[in-house]
């Protein structure tokens, strides 16, 4: 990993963070899981799964840490991996797939955060069923955050990604 894709690492991570800060009034509306799948689909899965722990540790440390923040990063990281994998076909994938993807992670997201409660207290199903708003809410709010967030960051990996091929020939040619 070059300097580079580190600083746009730290530069994603930064913006989920405060966002996820900022945006704690509402429930479970927060950019870290759109801002993972797009670090995943841009820089690849190992990318993203820094970025989960990086955003998940710093974030709570800031809204609190517990028992949940292993499940959420277990959760943002398989979600990274999942985008990663997705973001290896030699096409841009179209939006509303990556939209519907960031759907699909908040209610997997949930999911995943239910199973907390299923090895504490013994309980999976009325957790699960009572936090299915609060998934939407996630799932809205990623729609939301991919449709304005992806058309304009994958300008700047498109530069990125060209800026270093470029780089890459100058070496070779020397």
């Amino acid at each position: 990993m070059n300097t580079y894709k580190l600083t746009l690492l730290a530069l994603l991570s930064a913006l989920a963070v405060v966002g996820r800060y900022a945006l704690a009034f509402l429930p479970s509306v927060q950019p870290v899981t759109a801002l993972i799948i797009i670090c995943g689909l841009f820089l690849g899965p190992l990318a993203a799964v820094i970025m989960a722990i990086l955003t998940t540790f710093l974030s709570n440390i800031l809204l609190g840490l517990g028992i949940w923040t292993i499940w959420q990063v277990v959760a943002w990281a398989l979600i990274g991996v999942i985008s990663g994998y997705l973001g290896k076909s030699k096409r841009r994938l179209p939006t509303v797939f990556v939209a519907i993807f960031g759907a699909f992670s908040g209610y997997f997201y949930g999911l995943i955060i239910s199973l907390v409660t299923y090895q504490i207290a013994g309980k999976f199903w009325p957790y699960y069923l009572a936090g299915l708003p609060f998934d939407t809410y996630h799932a809205i709010g990623n729609v939301a955050i991919i449709l304005v967030f992806y058309p304009v960051v994958s300008r700047f990996f498109i530069r990125y990604a060209h800026d270093r091929f470029a780089i890459q020939n100058i070496r070779v040619k020397s």
